[in-house]
């Protein structure tokens, strides 16, 4: 292993995504100086498509976490045996307490030094320590290669996924739009269109549908990708912080103001500014807004300086904003003057072939939080998914994702452990469509459905209901467990349930 690098730091770079199917690339922080522990794991790291950055003591490592993002830590619990500023060897323990402060959720997994100085006591000893102190899990030397790629699998899945765009500066992960619907990609491909140009751009959609995501690529593929990018939430600003917000202010222009400050629109100069929930700013307030965007110059609140700036205004809304202008709620000036180019976000109700593939990008995110392996999507599960309306679209799904990877068990992620999901989760009112079938009835009311066949209907909706839980549908049923598996038995000997 080579000993060149600035400030004892080698950075590597293994794997790389080998096209649309493959999630982010995550980032494993190795801490020693022992260069076959540290080729070992960069080996396995290869493997699997992720990237290695070696520390090769304390102060390195420190530098590294403060500077970029890392999805894990190996550390020995002795680093190194030169001393640091205090005289002594350079301990696990001491970066462990460190990256607890400043990082409590990182997982770290912690090595013994050198399994062949201490006693069975002595690293019981020092495991029960590491595992008191924060670290997810502490290996033994000789490492086993099957635990390595274990731990890997739990706290850093890689599930393949479908990601139409994504941009990666050093082992950042700047964006990444996850599905694979016509209606995404129709709308990917109008926002790489227009992106090198400076037209204003007006994004549309519901909320919880990605606008913000969709506003990002469109300055990372434009000619100001290098300049600043400045988000204004239009929604968490009072009408009397707005004006300094975005134009700033000088010293002593109001109370409180001990200084000079510059605005949001001074910040974003040779970028790009995004007006979050353009519609929520007052109507007295778009006037103001509309002189600068098509002069291009304002003064700061309390001064006289003409201040001038070049910068690409995109503003999103989860509003109808041309019936906003009819209502009288939004300038129809301003409309015509955001409204340069329009991309329309569609809701997740709408392209539900996106799913499966957003489901999978929250378990790659989150399996590692819950510290639990990920194998299997449970059918019923994806067909409550399906049926479902999405009201908050992709924030709602990420957190029922979320949610069931923490309170679920075992490798398939389903519903099954979190009961008070299926309430919400409830597709809407619709009239009910039954087939013809022994197990059926083509009547649409119940009027004239022989009895038998109601039971079934009931006990087979509650069982999709409660993911195939026999326990929770009979007590939704009011009839006991024994009662209820009775029926399932004849149920299928007709041949009317799979599986239950």
């Amino acid at each position: 292993m080579s000993k060149t690098g600035i400030n004892n730091v080698k950075r590597v770079l293994l794997g790389s995504p080998d096209g649309p199917q493959r999630s982010r690339v995550a980032n494993v922080l190795i801490v020693d100086n022992n260069p076959e522990l540290i080729r070992f794991i960069l080996e396995i790291l290869a493997r699997k498509g992720i990237h290695g950055i070696v520390a090769n003591d304390k102060k390195a490592a420190v530098d590294l976490l403060d500077k970029g993002n890392y999805d894990l830590v190996f550390t020995s619990d002795k680093i190194s045996q030169r001393s640091d500023l205090s005289g002594r060897p350079q301990s696990g323990f001491e970066l462990l307490r460190k990256i607890r402060a400043n990082s409590p959720e990182l997982p770290v997994v912690m090595v013994t030094s050198d399994e062949r100085r201490a006693t069975s006591d002595e690293l019981i000893e020092t495991a029960v320590k590491a595992i008191r102190a924060g670290c997810c899990d502490f290996l033994i030397k000789p490492l086993q290669r099957e635990r390595i790629e274990s731990l890997l699998d739990t706290f850093l899945p890689n599930h393949g996924i479908s990601t139409i765009a994504s941009a990666q500066e050093d082992i950042r992960c700047l964006y990444q739009i996850v599905g694979r619907s016509e209606k995404l990609v129709q709308t990917v491909n109008l926002a790489k269109r227009i992106a090198p140009t400076s037209a204003p751009v007006l994004i549309s959609g519901e909320s919880g549908t990605g606008k913000e995501l969709i506003s990002y690529l469109v300055h990372h593929e434009s000619r100001r990708a290098q300049g600043p990018y400045i988000k204004v939430n239009c929604v968490a600003l009072s009408d009397s912080l707005l004006e300094s917000e975005l134009f700033g202010h000088e010293k002593g222009a109001f109370t409180g103001a001990y200084t000079q400050r510059k605005g949001r629109f001074e910040m974003a100069h040779g970028g790009t500014l995004l007006l979050d929930e353009i519609t929520e700013t007052p109507l007295k307030f778009q006037a103001k807004l509309l002189r600068v965007l098509e002069q291009q110059d304002f003064e700061r609140v309390g001064g006289n300086e003409n201040i001038r700036i070049d910068i690409r205004t995109i503003s999103t809304t989860n509003k109808e904003l041309l019936q906003e202008v009819q209502q009288g709620r939004f300038r129809q000036d301003l409309y015509y003057r955001l409204n340069g180019i329009r991309l329309v976000i569609s809701p997740l109700r709408e392209r539900r072939e996106d799913l499966p593939d957003l489901v999978w990008h929250f378990v790659n995110l989150y399996a590692g939080e819950a510290q639990r392996r990920i194998t299997k999507l449970d059918p019923v599960m994806m067909d409550i998914f399906t049926k479902y309306h999405w009201p908050g679209n992709i924030r709602q799904l990420r957190n029922v994702v979320r949610t069931s990877l923490i309170l679920g068990v075992g490798e398939t992620l389903s519903l099954a452990d979190v009961s008070w999901l299926f309430d919400e989760l409830q597709p809407l009112p619709q009239e009910n469509k039954l087939s013809s079938g022994n197990c059926q009835s083509s009547i649409s009311g119940l009027g004239g459905v022989p009895l038998v066949q109601i039971e079934q209907r009931a006990i087979l909706d509650t069982l999709r209901q409660t993911a195939g839980n026999q326990t929770k549908a009979a007590k939704v049923l009011g009839i006991s467990d024994r009662t209820l598996r009775d029926k399932i038995r004849r149920y299928r000997q007709e041949g009317c349930l799979q599986s239950a």
